[in-house]
């Protein structure tokens, strides 16, 4: 790991694990099959940096060999899918979504777009409409969110 302050951080849901990642990532998207029920979604977003610039920095996930070839991290109390890594490979990849600031990161690369559902194209199409949270069928309700802040907190 870099002695160097970190370019970039991000944890679970419930704020139980965080990480540092001390090199700029690469970002994709991997719509392969095994992805896609990993993260319980039509694609995984990750950015990828190299095994030394990557260091949990609070408590410690649980993981998955999710293949003969791959691990997967995520949190054993909320569940949150936080890594990808090939067990003989100098890299990890970090799900773009568990970053602190995600939005700077858009995706240079597609992947496994064998199983790339027919349907995304919609997505980013503007075919749908676009309602906001505040609009949803939730917004009459009290919500009180439960979610770890973007930031660094105490431990």
């Amino acid at each position: 790991m870099s002695s160097q302050e970190p370019k970039m951080a991000g944890g679970c849901q419930c704020g139980a694990v965080r990480y540092a990642l001390f090199a700029a990532p690469e970002s994709t998207v991997c719509h392969c099959r095994m992805c896609q029920k990993a993260v319980g979604g039509p694609f995984a977003a990750f950015c990828k940096v190299p095994s030394v610039d990557f260091a949990w920095t609070r408590g410690q996930p649980a993981s998955f060999n999710s293949s003969s070839v791959a691990r997967r991290h995520f949190c054993a109390a909320c569940g949150t899918p936080l890594t990808f890594q090939y067990l003989d490979g100098d890299a990890i990849e970090v799900t773009t979504g568990s970053l602190d600031q995600p939005a700077g990161l858009p995706p240079t690369k597609n992947y496994g777009v064998e199983a790339r559902l027919p349907w995304i194209d919609l997505l980013l199409a503007g075919r749908l409409p676009d309602t906001p949270t505040s609009e949803s069928s939730s917004a009459a309700k009290v919500i009180v969110n439960h979610q770890h802040p973007d930031h660094a907190t105490p431990a």
